[in-house]
């Protein structure tokens, strides 16, 4: 990762959970329900390694939830803080999800993208991913971004 040489891609652990929420907020990721530790913490204890994170100088720059269902692997919450943007990061991190996902049986994988991000839907077509026009995506929130 060209300027981020001491970058790691890792599995997120509980430590690194405020600092995930501290990222989205920098990034301008929209808020959600689930944008609380307790949230996080609950995909960590299902899924240990569906939250990954690329790691420089001890902090988290870029974040990914890549989970396996037994059905289809999933991507959730794409987020890279500005400063590190335009490196590869996203891409890696992808990249690295697919293998994790791949290796767990996936052979269909999804993104949940805002549809109103051209730069988000161009990321995720330059990576060989199609939008999919015909399918509707349907969600009901029990709680708020707040708590």
């Amino acid at each position: 990762m060209s300027g981020a040489t001491s970058a790691i891609i890792r599995e997120a652990a509980n430590a690194d959970l405020e600092g995930v929420l501290a990222l989205w907020a920098r990034s301008g990721a929209s808020p959600s329900v689930t944008d609380d530790l307790e949230s996080l913490d609950a995909l960590l204890r299902h899924d240990p390694g569906g939250l990954l994170v690329v790691e420089v100088e001890g902090e988290p720059v870029a974040a990914l939830i890549a989970v396996w269902n037994g059905w289809r692997g999933s991507f959730f919450r794409l987020a890279v803080d500005p400063a590190h943007r335009r490196r590869r990061v996203a891409t890696l991190l992808v990249r690295e999800g697919e293998k994790r996902l791949l290796a767990r049986g996936a052979r269909r994988m999804d993104a949940i993208v805002a549809s109103e991000d051209p730069v988000a839907l161009g990321f995720w077509r330059a990576l060989g991913y199609e939008r999919q026009d015909d399918r509707a995506r349907f969600v009901r929130n029990f709680g708020s971004p707040s708590g």
